[in-house]
């Protein structure tokens, strides 16, 4: 099984990346791909649709179309971002603009077509604003929704999510999420 890691976060020993080691490093047997967005090269998307009628961006090659064929390749995701203003992060936001015929296709009539029916994803996110305001304000949900929306309408299949919310006020990563992690971890080899 090939699994791709993306962290959409800017530090790379932070709370995200440490929830996303937690679910990538208890997976047995799989080929694990770690990509930090941040490290990237990608063009912002022109919005030219062309993509849509031959599935392939038209812009000079960059670390978009490498990542729409990581994508294209796994098995499985694990995606964290941390929560800005209420949405995943900028880096995260303009690589999923850029592949966006890697993860659906389009009929003729403009309906959607998800091309990664079968495949599992882990979603996770970490936010500043303290629990139960980072809901009420809807910081982590909104973030939480946007990872949904993309992942839904590519096919994917959502597990399992991770929420870290208060971080500003924590040190780290709880025990009892590390181990909601590994739960998760069993799901995605299902």
């Amino acid at each position: 099984m090939r699994v791709l890691v993306i962290n959409g976060s800017p530090r790379k020993k932070g709370n995200v990346a440490t929830m996303l080691h937690a679910v990538s490093d208890t997976i047995n047997d799989a080929d694990v791909h770690w990509i930090d967005v941040n490290d990237l090269s990608i063009r912002p998307c022109m919005g030219c649709m062309k993509c849509r009628e031959t599935g392939i961006c038209v812009l000079p090659e960059d670390d978009g179309h490498r990542m729409a064929k990581e994508i294209k390749e796994c098995d499985a995701l694990v995606i964290g971002t941390p929560v800005y203003w209420g949405n995943i992060s900028g880096q995260m936001k303009l690589m999923f603009d850029r592949i966006v015929p890697a993860m659906m296709g389009e009929s003729k009539l403009g309906i959607p077509i998800a091309l990664h029916k079968g495949k599992k994803a882990v979603i996770v996110t970490a936010c500043t604003t303290i629990w139960p305001f980072s809901w009420i304000a809807r910081q982590t949900s909104n973030a939480n929704h946007a990872m949904k929306e993309i992942l839904g309408y590519s096919g994917f299949k959502i597990v399992g999510k991770l929420v870290l919310p208060g971080t500003k006020k924590k040190n780290g990563v709880t025990q009892k999420i590390i181990n909601k992690a590994k739960r998760l971890a069993l799901k995605l080899n299902k």
